[in-house]
């Protein structure tokens, strides 16, 4: 176990500043750490004598000194310190992992979505949320057209005509908006806009944009039109809107990652617990009947007999019903 490509080079880029920070430890306490066989670290060992730093000779390699059972690290080729992201390769990484989460055939997406949980962290980290970015930072599934349409209209201030999906009402729309800027929320992609139908600033997400034609009008958002501060999160719920929370099995996790998440707690068993705010109840409900086992209301009460009560309206149509 644990000798995989995939499992071992991220332990043999951990291993050098673990060793660095405690010389003379123990073999077997290393092994433990890791989670891997003596036999197994002793041969990651052995591969590190042979990487090191261009020129490959005497003085360039990692060097290590065994003494018994212990290991100390002599020479260590620059691999003090763990890896650290700037905020532009955090970025880069994360639309790379999601855009490799949502391609089909995936053998591990769970283990691809771990990761990129791990890197979202990171990138929290390395820079503040709501980073202004270009389109090549946020391509990943959307289309070529629609992104090179938006991204002209951002660079030149031209009005926009886009027809975009709404999550939360299952619904498409058809909006006249003044461009202001791409940021990076989360990892994803969005075009802040003024929105001449709501009336408002409204943050649309590019994999959401079905399509977008530029106008031979100038950009003139009125001067109400401030960019949001996204230093306290990306979205800010309105106080009335109501919330329902989800306990989702592995194959239901999609929904915390498509739609924007209150809470998300990964529970022992496997499943997710989570908390979706929403603005139409109908919506909500038509979610979760669509997840079918994959995934229940566990509040509020009132939510969850809805559902149920749906669930077996629908089974008594199709001549299935539930004994009793």
């Amino acid at each position: 176990m644990g000798n995989s490509t995939i499992e071992r080079l991220p332990r043999l880029l951990a291993l050098v500043p673990y060793l660095v920070s405690r010389p003379g430890v123990a073999v077997s306490e290393v092994a433990a750490d890791f989670g891997v066989g003596e036999q197994q670290l002793r041969r990651d060992l052995e591969l590190l004598w042979m990487c090191g730093l261009p020129g490959y000779g005497p003085g360039d390699l990692i060097d290590l000194s065994f003494s018994g059972d212990t290991v100390t690290v002599v020479y260590d080729a620059g691999m003090r310190k763990p890896l650290r992201l700037t905020g532009q390769e955090a970025t880069s990484l994360q639309v790379a992992l999601r855009a490799l989460s949502e391609t089909p055939g995936i053998a591990d997406t769970d283990a691809v979505r771990r990761a990129l949980a791990k890197v979202e962290n990171a990138a929290g980290q390395a820079h503040p949320a709501g980073m202004v970015v270009g389109l090549n930072d946020v391509s990943g599934p959307v289309s070529a057209a629609t992104g090179g349409t938006v991204e002209w209209a951002v660079k030149h201030r031209r009005v926009l005509r886009i027809r975009y999906y709404t999550a939360s009402r299952d619904e498409i729309t058809e909006r006249t908006v003044d461009p202001m800027r791409l940021v990076l929320l989360e990892g994803r992609g969005y075009l802040e806009a003024w929105c001449r139908r709501s009336r408002g600033v409204r943050l649309f997400r590019l994999d959401r944009v079905d399509g977008a034609e530029s106008l031979d009008e100038h950009a003139r958002p009125p001067a109400e039109a401030l960019n949001t501060d996204f230093s306290a999160g990306p979205f800010r719920p309105l106080p009335d809107q109501p919330s329902a929370e989800l306990e989702l099995r592995p194959e239901a996790r999609w929904v915390a990652e498509y739609y924007p998440v209150d809470e998300r707690t990964d529970l022992p068993d496997g499943r997710t617990r989570v908390v979706l705010r929403y603005s139409d109840r109908a919506w909500i409900v038509r979610l979760v009947l669509g997840l079918g086992g994959r995934g229940r209301v566990t509040a509020p009460a009132e939510l969850a007999t809805e559902v149920r009560q749906r669930a077996y309206a629908a089974l008594e149509r199709s001549g299935h019903p539930l004994s009793t």
